[in-house]
C-alpha cells in the first residue's frame, strides 16, 4: 500500500448515505438523503470513481462507519468492505459514530477553549436512536462503552454528572442538542456533530481502525424498543 493509500469512505448508518474517494491527493465526496440506500450505492460509487478516474480494484483501503444506527444501513457497509477484501484483499477499517464525533469535537477550537476553562470537564457523544430513544458515551478516560437508554435515562445520566459537560451529537432528524438539553450543557457547534468526508479519509489512514473492522456496533437490535 501507498503513503497515502487510495481510500474508499462509507457511510451508511444515517437517512443519508455517503461515499467519499481520496485518491491520495484529493477527497470527492456525494450524498443521497432516503431509505432503500442499497439502490443508491452502486450510482454514488461510480459518480464518485468517475471523478478520479479509479476503478474498484484500485481502491486500496475501504473504511466505513460500523455503527450505531440503522440496522440495515450498517449492514451495507460491512458487506460491502467485506466484498473488496476478499475480491481485491482490500484493507478494511471502520469507526463507531461515537469515536469520530469524539474526533471532530476534540480537535475543534470551542472544545478547546471550553477544556481550558474546565480542566476536568468531559465529552459526551449524544446521539437520537428511534423516537424518544438515544445512544450515549462518556469520554472521561472510565473506558465505559456506549449505552442505549431512554430520553429519561439519558437524562438522569448527564444529570448524575458532577463535571462541567460538552455535549456532541444530533437529536431527532439530525438536529442540534440544544432542544433536548438544558442550557448549562455546553453544546458543540453543528459543524462538528455531522460526520465530515476528511475526518473518515484521515481515520482511514491509522492502523488502528483495523482491529475487528468488520464487527458492527448495533446497540439497538432491529425492530425492538425500550420498554416503557
Amino acid at each position: 500500500m501507498t503513503p497515502n493509500p487510495i481510500t474508499l469512505a462509507l457511510d451508511s448508518s444515517g437517512s443519508a448515505l455517503m461515499v467519499c474517494i481520496n485518491n491520495g491527493t484529493k477527497t470527492f465526496s456525494f450524498r443521497h438523503s432516503g431509505i432503500k440506500q442499497e439502490q443508491f450505492l452502486i450510482p454514488l460509487l461510480k459518480r464518485a470513481l468517475g471523478k478520479t478516474d479509479l476503478t474498484l480494484k484500485d481502491i486500496e483501503k475501504v473504511f466505513f462507519v460500523r455503527g450505531p444506527g440503522r440496522f440495515t444501513g450498517i449492514r451495507i457497509s460491512i458487506t460491502f468492505a467485506s466484498m473488496l477484501q476478499e475480491l481485491n484483499h482490500t484493507a478494511v477499517g471502520s469507526a463507531t459514530l461515537f469515536e469520530i464525533l469524539h474526533r471532530q469535537a476534540e480537535e475543534s477550537r470551542a472544545f478547546y477553549t471550553w477544556k481550558n476553562q474546565h480542566e476536568n470537564g468531559v465529552l459526551a457523544i449524544i446521539l437520537h436512536a428511534f423516537r424518544e430513544e438515544y445512544f450515549l458515551q462518556f469520554f472521561d478516560g472510565s473506558g465505559q462503552g456506549p449505552q442505549w437508554l431512554s430520553k429519561e435515562e439519558l437524562l438522569a445520566q448527564l444529570a448524575a454528572r458532577q463535571e462541567p459537560l460538552y455535549c456532541a451529537g444530533t437529536d431527532k432528524d439530525g438536529a442540534s442538542l440544544a432542544a433536548l438539553l438544558p442550557p448549562h450543557y455546553r453544546i458543540a457547534p453543528m459543524a462538528d456533530c455531522r460526520v465530515r468526508p476528511q475526518t473518515l479519509i484521515e481515520m482511514a489512514q491509522n492502523p488502528i481502525y483495523e482491529k475487528n473492522a468488520l464487527e458492527p456496533l448495533y446497540l439497538k437490535p432491529a425492530r425492538f424498543e425500550l420498554g416503557r
